[in-house]
């Protein structure tokens, strides 16, 4: 329900739920950045999903948020936060805003989160989600996220929350020196990954198997040309 018609009751029965969820879901696999767990806490989860789903959302599992997208596995959400590894006050880019839940756990420690949804009905509804409750640090583009948000490059860090089968290489390039790229590779079998940029390239770190919805668009595109490039040297 909007936090405007929220009785003090179901305020703090769902402020004990959050903490339940981060408590039995987030702490007790290991997330232990101070950062994350609070904004964990303070984000209200159940705004970001459909009416229909409301009941389930402080629950250990992803749930659909329509079009055939969901609002990522707490956990998940947690553990990704804590890869990037930040400190307060930094410019990060999401690639796939969805409901935008996890851009205003983000933006409970970033300075300015950039946000791009390929879908237009997700990234109109994500944006008026956040401005509704306050999170007024994210920017919400609709758009492809392959290529990033140039024109605001460089990024302390990046998040992607969709799928690629391999990594954008654009991304990769809009990190500043010390950046972090977390972001789900593979198809059917996932892995995520963490990839830091120094001075010299980039240093890869490989993490959990995951399960994310896949990345449209010239992700899609990228690869099925490379394939074709690869079959005619053949």
């Amino acid at each position: 329900m909007p936090l405007e018609t929220m009785t003090y009751s179901e305020s703090l029965r769902l402020s004990e739920e959050r903490k339940k969820m981060v408590a039995e879901q987030i702490v007790s696999r290991g997330v232990r950045d101070p950062l994350v767990l609070a904004a964990m806490r303070i984000v209200p989860r159940h705004e970001f999903v459909p009416a229909d789903v409301k009941d389930s959302a402080y629950r250990d599992a992803p749930l659909p948020i329509g079009r055939e997208q969901t609002i990522s596995q707490p956990y998940i959400v947690a553990l990704m936060t804590e890869a990037l590894k930040l400190e307060g006050g930094e410019k990060v880019l999401e690639v796939g805003t969805g409901s935008g839940y996890q851009a205003a756990v983000l933006d409970e420690i970033a300075g300015t989160v950039y946000s791009i949804e390929i879908v237009p009905e997700l990234a109109e509804r994500a944006r008026v989600t956040l401005a509704r409750l306050g999170y007024t640090d994210v920017r919400v583009r609709t758009g492809d996220g392959y290529r990033g948000w140039p024109e605001e490059a460089p990024f302390d860090a990046i998040m992607v929350t969709a799928a690629p089968d391999h990594v954008p290489k654009p991304l990769l390039e809009q990190l500043k020196v010390g950046g972090r790229l977390v972001v789900p590779v593979g198809r059917n079998r996932q892995q995520l990954q963490v990839w830091t940029r120094t001075a010299e390239g980039f240093e890869p770190r490989f993490s959990i198997p995951v399960q994310f919805v896949p990345m449209t668009g010239e992700a899609e595109t990228a690869k099925a040309a490379e394939r074709e490039k690869n079959a005619r040297r053949q």
